[in-house]
């Protein structure tokens, strides 16, 4: 007994984590990526691979199908935990931990899990939930046959004329470094992406604050005092945080990190010149990298006409091109941001350009990045396609509603 608890304490010592991060959440996601990463603790980058699913955010329903097949898809021993609150996240994970040691001394119990129910979509890639695609294939003109709950591929052209098999796929709402709660769903032939079928949030419970990166704007357009400093700091953490992700997705985890170190120092209040010395050096090392120019140049392209008519603002219409100037953008920024972030004086309350484009458009400026996806994954290789989303980086949390009067709160 003592040799097997040793063995199960040293192979769940740093324990598999799987993030399955909502819309508003985007604090909570925040502490917890730290909590891991001071921790130690590895990314699964499937369910499968995870030994703990950590759920940040709060679901609009009490337990989404979703979900429950993610949780299906570990394997055993497994736990189940959920961060609300970004102060809660070390005691949250420090549970889950000690739930997934006691897990280990049973067989075939659900630790901490939902209650078994019908199994939902795939969030792995390639991944198709039987039951959730019966479903889709009663409701869908455009869905395979299916055969025991097995979709057929279907046939249609390619893009080079030839007729082959089409395969639909749903791509997350569960991928590491993907946006919070977005499914994307793909007619694939082979690698290519035929068509964008749909693009959807899964339902998340309404925030009382304003998108975590929007903040500092939201604030001082209904008059509560903001410094331009502040808003700086913001807009290069998100920069930071959007490189982070995009990097990850490119498989360059070094770089990925470093953004994100730089991030959380942004958010902790470090000095300027903690902040912009290492941004500069940052944006040196990946500009300089040729392998990843070579890797985003001439994917997503987005010119700067088709962005201003489809809404588009923000970095993703100043880059006017493709996956690398996206990049450079944000580069540019960030170190730009960081230089400013001690600025004292007062946000103008009609200043309204946020990270990701104005913010008193009729819809938020992520809703004009998601509309303009559908076109620039038409045709792309998947490998393409993840960093196309990755560099558009759509914010989920500005399209929740926003309590009444909770604005000015910060």
């Amino acid at each position: 007994m003592e040799l097997r608890s040793t063995l199960l304490r040293a192979a769940l010592a740093r324990p598999a984590v799987l993030t399955a991060v909502l819309p508003g959440a985007t604090r909570a996601r925040l502490a917890v990526e730290r909590e891991l990463r001071a921790r130690r603790w590895p990314r699964a980058l499937s369910p499968a691979a995870a030994d703990l699913l950590v759920v940040v955010g709060r679901p609009g329903e009490d337990e989404p199908a979703w979900l429950e097949g993610t949780w299906q898809a570990l394997s055993e021993p497994r736990a189940l935990v959920r961060v609300e609150e970004a102060a809660d996240a070390g005691a949250v994970l420090d549970a889950g931990h000690a739930a997934l040691l006691r897990a280990g001394w049973r067989t075939g119990t659900a630790a901490a899990g939902p209650r078994p129910h019908h199994a939902s979509p795939a969030t792995d890639p390639g991944h198709l939930d039987h039951a959730r695609a019966d479903h889709m294939a009663a409701h869908s003109h455009d869905t395979p046959m299916l055969i025991s709950g097995l979709p057929l591929a279907d046939r249609a052209d390619d893009r080079d004329g030839l007729r082959l098999d089409r395969l639909h796929v749903p791509f997350g709402p569960v991928l590491p470094d993907w946006p919070a709660g977005l499914v994307v769903r793909l007619a694939l032939q082979g690698d290519v992406v035929q068509e964008v079928t749909g693009v959807e949030l899964v339902p998340a419970a309404p925030e009382p604050r304003p998108a975590f990166w929007d903040e500092p704007w939201r604030r001082a357009a209904a008059g509560a005092p903001v410094t331009r400093g502040e808003a700086a700091r913001r807009r290069c953490a998100a920069h930071l945080d959007s490189l982070g992700r995009l990097l990850a997705v490119a498989d360059w985890p070094d770089a990925a990190t470093r953004a994100r170190r730089l991030r959380d120092a942004a958010l902790a209040d470090a000095p300027a010149a903690e902040l912009a010395y290492p941004a500069r050096r940052l944006a040196r090392r990946v500009g300089r990298s040729r392998t990843l120019r070579w890797l985003t140049s001439g994917i997503g392209v987005l010119p700067r006409e088709r962005a201003l008519a489809a809404g588009v603002g923000g970095p993703a219409l100043e880059a006017d091109g493709d996956v690398w100037r996206r990049t450079v953008q944000w580069l540019a920024e960030a170190v730009r941001a960081a230089e400013a972030c001690e600025d004292p004086r007062p946000l103008p309350p009609g200043d309204p350009y946020g990270p990701r484009g104005e913010l008193t458009g009729e819809q938020p400026p992520s809703r004009a990045l998601l509309d303009v996806l559908p076109s620039l994954l038409h045709g792309a290789e998947l490998a393409a396609a993840r960093l196309t989303l990755a560099s558009l980086d759509p914010d989920p949390d500005e399209l929740l509603p926003v309590a009444a009067g909770e604005v000015a709160r910060g």
